[in-house]
């Protein structure tokens, strides 16, 4: 073949490969959701009755990546059906059912090891119980954050830093920025080894208190896993210091996960969760209250979120779990109770017993592009809890929550060039 023919054809490979080296998707997602809350995320009183509601998260998520550089643009709306007019009108005191951007960033690889990412992105690390997405929200969460990720064949370490400001003012807020957190900076490391898998987090989250001082706190842990065939495993330690306010912090969390298959369609696994609190007649100015900061937390603890969801939970938190996953057909089953205790002294008459919650979890992939998920719990309450929450105990209301969801999720455009 001709030297010339050869470079031709060359060419024409490179630029081939050029061609298939863009890619631009778009994908987006329905997902309206029914909830029906008699006594969800907290006891029912004598005057306060059950409630129902329908949820919807609409987005569009557009993708493009090439060789180096991946971005992505989220635009979300979230609503209740029927908290804008059937007209649609919107004024200034009716904005609700508008369009804002849930993510918009774009990563950038130096070598395909090396990357940066910056913009308002999902940030989600191990079992997301210190920094997750929390996708269950209808709204989500994201952080405006930059990410330098350094990846290995086994390993990944991921710096991140955020810093918050309620506006562009050129001179300093007269008021504490009360928002989250002022300010943030993480590392997070995790690698393989055969069947184990391990990470480390050093967090750091700056908030400012109403003297406009930047008060910090570190949360520093471990979250280990191990899988089998038939037996998998995870634990968890994190330590937390520093300050909230005017305190000092030392609080601390502890949980262990033990899963096993007795068939390909059976599984139970065994959970123990233990947040560390402050006893009632503790004395002290320090915090003793472990935090779970940014955690996906209605993944834990029962889902009808009594705990650590808009919630200061003072006395911490025991958590024994027994979940139970099997299928019935084509629709996926789990059952998994909750026996809820106090971690430290809630009173010098109560005890440590909180209550029992059952959470029933259905799924049913109707479609490629769409899953039918429902639920049932329902919380069998001491007098505990009652002292803890407030409202009336178990001889006197049933609390129980019922909820389905569809999740329409279709890709609508892919193309390359």
């Amino acid at each position: 073949m001709k030297l010339s023919k050869k470079i031709g054809l060359s060419l024409l490979g490179l630029i081939g490969a050029s061609t298939y080296a863009q890619e631009l998707t778009a994908d987006v997602q329905i997902r309206p959701r029914y909830e029906y809350t008699n006594g969800f995320g907290t006891l029912l009183t004598p005057t306060t009755s059950h409630t129902s509601f329908i949820g919807q998260r609409s987005r569009l998520n557009l993708n493009y990546g090439d060789a180096k550089l991946t971005t992505k643009l989220s635009l979300q709306s979230i609503r209740t059906w029927g908290d804008v007019p059937t007209t649609g009108v919107l004024s200034t005191t009716n904005v609700k059912g508008g369009i804002a951007i849930f993510e918009g960033w774009a990563q950038y690889k130096f070598t395909d090891k090396f990357s940066v990412k910056a913009g308002r992105q999902v940030l989600s690390y191990d079992n997301q119980r210190i920094i997750g997405g929390l996708d269950w929200a209808t709204q989500g969460r994201a952080f405006d954050a930059a990410v330098l990720t350094f990846k290995g064949a086994k390993s990944q370490l991921d710096l991140g830093v955020s810093l918050n400001e309620d506006s562009e003012s050129k001179v300093d807020a007269a008021t504490a920025f009360a928002t989250d957190h002022k300010n943030m900076q993480y590392a997070w490391f995790h690698t393989n080894a055969n069947k184990f898998g391990i990470s480390f987090l050093a967090l750091n989250v700056g908030k400012e208190t109403a003297a406009l001082e930047t008060k910090y706190m570190q949360t520093l842990g471990t979250y280990a896993t191990f899988k089998d065939k038939k037996f998998d495993a995870d634990f968890s330690f994190y330590y937390q210091t520093g300050e909230v306010g005017a305190t000092d912090v030392s609080a601390f969390e502890g949980a262990v996960n033990l899963g096993y298959a007795f068939s390909p369609k059976f599984k139970t696994t065994l959970g123990y969760e233990y947040l560390s609190g402050k006893d009632y007649d503790d004395a002290s100015t320090k915090t003793k209250t472990f935090a779970p900061l940014f955690g996906t937390n209605h993944a834990f603890n029962g889902f009808m979120d009594y705990f650590y969801v808009g919630f200061a939970n003072k006395t911490g938190l025991q958590d024994i779990s027994l979940k139970l996953d099997f299928p019935i057909g084509k629709v996926k089953l789990s059952v998994a109770p909750h026996v809820f205790m106090t971690a430290a002294d809630l009173s010098a008459t109560d005890d440590s017993y909180l209550g029992t919650e059952v959470d029933l979890t259905a799924v049913y992939k109707l479609h490629k592009d769409v899953t039918l998920i429902g639920g049932y719990s329902q919380m069998f309450a001491s007098d505990s809890m009652v002292t803890l929450k407030g409202g009336t105990g178990l001889k006197d209301t049933t609390n129980n929550w019922a909820w389905l969801m569809v999740n329409i999720n279709p890709q609508i455009f892919s193309t390359k060039k």
